[in-house]
């Protein structure tokens, strides 16, 4: 039984690790970049801060969707060019990110705009979870490949105790017949 799986384990793990090579660089390399994106300004831009925090903001849904229209790089013509809005009252901003990935900041008070940039950090977590590539890649190769690392986890455990436990085996049997 143990030759067996031994072989299973050997061949899995080499097998498996060249299946799972391709999504793995993916998920590590996006991983990574998501790990210091509030670091990073190239990943996501930093949040600035309005004129007034904490306060009533001045600016309507339709101010905040008049100065959006004014930034050419956000390509906003309507309310449905906008992904979400995320208003920060504590930092007296709203951040507007747009359908093209490009994120305003625009002050609450003055509705001016603080920052206009390309946020990443959204496309690199579609890339890290697989999702960029729609349902059938994501469910058909990434979920796969996360259970694949999985098992080369344990079958790379076991190579790894395999030894160790030979060893053990032989100095026992070397002890039973000296002693």
């Amino acid at each position: 039984m143990p030759k067996r799986l031994n072989w299973w384990s050997r061949s899995l793990h080499r097998w498996g690790a060249l299946a799972c090579a391709v999504p793995l660089l993916i998920v590590i390399a996006s991983g990574l970049l998501l790990q210091v994106k509030k670091q990073v300004p190239w990943v996501q831009p930093p949040t600035a801060r309005g004129e007034t925090a904490n306060a009533d903001p001045a600016q309507t849904w339709s101010d905040i969707l008049t100065v959006a229209r004014s930034v050419p790089e956000a390509e906003v013509s309507g309310w449905s060019d906008i992904d979400r809005l995320d208003v920060r009252p504590e930092r007296g901003l709203v951040k507007v990110r747009c359908r093209n990935r490009w994120e305003l900041q625009i002050d609450l008070e003055t509705g001016a705009v603080l920052s206009s940039t390309m946020r990443r950090s959204d496309l690199i977590e579609s890339l890290h979870d697989g999702s960029f590539f729609g349902d059938p890649v994501k469910l058909g190769v990434f979920l796969p490949s996360g259970l694949l690392l999985l098992l080369l986890l344990i079958t790379g455990a076991w190579l790894w105790y395999l030894p160790i436990r030979n060893r053990r085996i032989n100095r026992r049997r070397t002890a039973a017949r000296s002693g």
